[in-house]
C-alpha cells in the first residue's frame, strides 16, 4: 500500500542514486518504485552534447513495446530526455535486469488517446501534471530493435 512517505519520495525518482542503485542491482532496487509503479532507465544521446545522459522514468508494456510519458512533473516545458531522443531516436533501455536499443517515437494523437488512459492507470498523478501545464503531455512508445541481453 502507498502512504504518504512513498509518494514524498517522487522527485527521488530522477536522481543519479536512483539509476546508480537500479544499474548496480539490475533493477531489484528502483525497478518497482512503488507499489505497482515500474521504471526503466533511459539512455539517451545529449542532443547538442552528443553524451550518453541516464534517466529513469515511469513505464507501461504495451504489447512488445514500451510506453513512457514525457512528464517533466506538469513543468510547461519538455523533459530534456525526450527532446534528446527526439533528436536521436535510437536509445538504450534498462528494464530490470534486461538492457536492449529501441527506438522512441512520439505517439500520434489516435495512439496517444489509447494510451495516456493506461498510463494514467499506472501513475494516476499524471492527471494532475497535464491538468497544470499548457503542453499536451507527450506519450511515446519504445520499440525495442534488438534482442535483450542481462548483464
Amino acid at each position: 500500500m502507498t502512504d504518504h512517505t512513498e509518494t514524498t519520495q517522487a522527485p527521488m525518482l530522477f536522481q543519479d542514486a536512483h539509476i546508480a542503485a537500479y544499474e548496480a542491482t539490475d533493477g531489484a532496487t528502483g525497478h518497482e518504485w512503488m507499489d505497482g509503479v515500474f521504471t526503466l532507465v533511459l539512455t539517451t544521446i545529449g542532443r547538442t552534447s552528443r553524451e550518453p545522459r541516464k534517466f529513469a522514468v515511469i513505464y507501461r508494456k504495451v504489447g512488445n513495446d514500451y510506453v513512457v510519458v514525457a512528464s517533466r512533473g506538469g513543468m510547461d516545458t519538455h523533459p530534456n530526455w525526450y527532446l534528446n531522443l527526439l533528436a536521436h531516436p535510437e536509445i538504450d533501455v534498462q528494464v530490470g535486469a534486461d538492457r536492449f536499443r529501441v527506438r522512441a517515437r512520439t505517439a500520434t494523437a489516435q495512439q496517444r488517446a489509447a494510451l495516456w488512459p493506461l498510463m494514467v492507470e499506472a501513475f494516476p498523478t499524471f492527471t494532475d501534471y497535464q491538468a497544470g501545464t499548457r503542453r499536451e503531455i507527450p506519450v511515446v512508445v519504445l520499440s525495442p530493435t534488438s534482442s535483450r541481453s542481462s548483464r
